[in-house]
Order: C-alpha cells, then structure tokens, then sequence
C-alpha cells in the first residue's frame, strides 16, 4: 500500500538554502513539443515530480524512445507511431492536451480522452479547439474523447480572448500548431507568463521563428522542418515563492537558489508588505522577518504579471498569521478555497464571501489531521503544519508530488521534521 499521510511537526525555525527545481508547467509542454521533431532532444536538470513522469509515459506509449539520465531525459521520437495516447494516462494530467496540435501536425489525425488534473473548478478547452480551428484543424468532440483532422495547419490570425483573460494552455496549444503551419500566425490576447516565454525560447532552439513571447501579440512564421536540441527548462517560480513562504512563517532565513527574481516581482513585494525583508541577487533570494509580527496584507489573483493563483494558499497560510484583517480575491478559478476550509481545522479564522477569503490573523495555528484537495492547497497546509503547535497529519499527500520535486526531502534539509506514514 501506498503511503499517503505526511507527518509535521511543527514549531521548528527553517535556515539554509535549497535549490529550486525547473518549472513542471514549463517542462510538460516542452515535452509535448518534442514531438515535431524526429531529431534527438535533450532536456536537462528536469524535475522529475508525478505530472512530468506521466507525460513521459504518455509519449513512451505512443512510440517515444526516453532515457532518464539523472536529471536529464533524453527524447527519442522518430519511432512514435500513434495518434491515440492512452486513456488511462491521459485522464492523470490536464497538461496531456498539449499533444493534441502536435500529433495533428505529425500525424494529421489524433484521438484523445480529455485531460484530467487537480479540481479547483471549471478549466474548458474551449479555445484551444478554436486555435486549432482556425488553423485549419476538424475537430469532433464526443462525449469522453476528441477526435480530431487536418490536411496542414495553414497560418492565420487567432483571437484568443476568453471570458476571464488569456489562456497559458490555448497561447501553448496554437503555438505547438503553428511553429509548423504554412505561412504566418499572429496570435491576439496570448498569455504572457513565463512558461509560455520557455516554450517559445525552446521552440526557436529547435529552428521556428516566433517573435513577441512575454506580450499579448505572438507572431509565428511557419517551418518545414525543426531540429533536434538541448535544452534546460527554467527554475519554478511557484516552488521558490512556496519556499520563500516557509521561511518567513517558520521565523527562519532561507535563501532559494536558481531563481529567476524578475518572475517574481510582485510576490516578492507581497512578500515585503507582510514583513518580509529580502536580499535580492541575480539567481537567488534570502528572506526572514523584518520584525516579529506578520503584517496583514490584500491580494487579488490574476494572470501575469499579476499576483499567481498558484501561491494564492500559501499566502492565505501568511495571512492565518499576520497581525489583523487580510482579504484575499481569487480572480482565476472559482473552486480554489478548499484549503481554506483545512485551515479552520486548525484554527485560522477564515470566511469566504463569493470569491474572497476574508482572514483574521490568530497568534497560533494548532497541529490537526486535514485534507489535501490539490496541488498547492497541499503545499499550503505543509506550510501550516511547519508553524503549528503540535504535529500535523495531511492525508492524500499525493497531490504535492505532482508539482513539487522532494519537499519534504527540501523542508528536511533545512531544519523541518516531516515523515511519511
């Protein structure tokens, strides 16, 4: 059996540094994008958390050649020989839609059960099948797969403005379609975060010509062909803020290692207002506390540069703490409280009023057994548990390993005491 409870014990100050592993929602569509290639693609220092292995073993089962060298894979794809990946991984990760443009480019045909991930509210694919569309595609939906085809992708012009702001999954989709369509295609309303710049830095390693990532226009120059290439993806921005977290609840002072700050610009001033002091240097930060007392703090989510729905648990655990009232607005998803209501277990004082959690900062969390729903409502009850008083047991510790490469193991090096059970 599977162990799926994680043990805190609480009360310990958190000091060192850890090393921040490459971003899991960059990785996934660079794997899927190894498909337009036959050449031999390499990807190093990868973080080899559940989501990144299971891709992996989505393209193992369609004919991909993969080696893992270390922390190295390396992609072998000229023998892949199915447009069909199969159910049973595809349902494990929402990230498996981005293998959908890339075995319509290669194949001109797919078959897909639709994707599977954390639940934290109504995700639709909706614009994805309207890029693919647009460039030519046919797409069927049926009640629990997709089918799709297309003679070639041919550029065109794509309007990607969904009903509640730009698509990182739909930017990523249109531009593993395009990077081979005849012609060119400008993307309008494109998402502008930085796994999306990393895909596109990779795309144009591989020979595409793509010009404007990290702005709402994208444009594509179609190739014949695209090259095989090496490769590291960029460091976790979600795991160094997660981090950065830990040491400013626990009291202690950590320094995460290869870090891009600029992607953390305003989490970093987040960071501040809460009373954060931080030394910022070129691929790393240190933070601890400014003055005992967390200061209560106001967040809304929204897409980037806005403040990361990813980080918005963690910093609900902050405000759990702080030193009066904190009103946290989640503009993404409208499902993502759920950690909220684990917390009151342990005694924060939370109320959620639409899609606001209004916080009163207690002087203490207290140790509890709680559930994990997903990924980050998991990383923020670690994060709790790492300040209560007494021990903390999560159940479906699962969840973390998606998206967070040896936390524990990380939390452990730097003075935490956590187990599995």
């Amino acid at each position: 059996m599977v162990k799926d409870r994680l043990v805190i014990e609480g009360g310990r100050r958190l000091k060192g540094k850890v090393k921040i592993a490459s971003a899991k929602n960059a990785v996934l569509p660079i794997l899927a994008a190894t498909l337009l290639t036959e050449k031999k693609v390499i990807l190093k220092e990868i973080s080899l958390v559940a989501d990144v292995l299971t891709m992996v073993d989505l393209l193992k089962a369609i004919g991909s050649q993969i080696k893992i060298d270390n922390n190295n894979l390396i992609i072998d794809n000229s023998q892949v020989n199915s447009f069909n990946p199969p159910e049973e991984s595809t349902k494990k990760i929402r990230a498996s839609y981005y293998l959908i443009a890339p075995l319509l480019s290669r194949f001109k045909r797919v078959k897909i059960n639709y994707p599977g991930g954390c639940e934290i509210g109504t995700r639709p694919i909706d614009l994805h099948i309207k890029g693919l569309m647009a460039l030519g595609a046919k797409i069927i939906l049926r009640e629990k797969y997709l089918e799709g085809e297309v003679e070639d992708f041919k550029g065109n012009e794509i309007y990607l403005y969904g009903y509640k702001g730009p698509s990182v999954g739909a930017t990523c989709q249109v531009l593993l379609a395009a990077v081979k369509a005849k012609g060119k295609t400008t993307i309008f309303g494109a998402a502008c975060e930085p796994e999306v710049v990393d895909l596109v830095n990779f795309l144009k390693r591989m020979g595409a010509e793509i010009y404007g990532a990290g702005t709402p226009v994208i444009e594509i120059y179609g190739k014949e062909e695209l090259e095989g290439t090496e490769y590291e993806p960029i460091p976790d921005r979600i795991e160094a803020g997660t981090f950065l977290c830990a040491g400013l609840i626990t009291d202690g002072e950590i320094t995460v290692e290869n870090v891009i700050p600029h992607h953390l610009n305003i989490v970093l001033k987040k960071l501040e207002e809460v009373g954060g002091w931080l030394k910022i240097e070129e691929n790393k930060i240190t933070i601890k506390r400014k003055e005992k007392e967390l200061k209560p703090l106001n967040i809304a989510t929204f897409f980037y540069p806005g403040f990361p729905t990813d980080l918005q648990a963690q910093f609900i655990v902050l405000a759990s703490l702080a030193n009066g009232e904190s009103i946290v607005e989640e503009n993404i998803f409208e499902k993502r409280f759920a950690h909220c209501y684990e917390l009151k277990k342990m005694g924060a004082e939370i109320e959620i009023i639409g899609n606001k959690a209004i916080i009163k900062g207690k002087d203490k969390l207290i140790g509890s057994e709680v559930n994990a729903t997903d990924l980050r409502a998991s990383a923020s009850l670690v994060l709790a548990g790492l300040v209560a008083y007494g021990k903390t047991t999560i159940n479906n510790y699962h969840h973390l390993n998606r998206g967070y490469y040896q936390f524990a193991e990380k939390l452990n090096t730097l003075g935490a005491k956590i187990y599995q059970e």
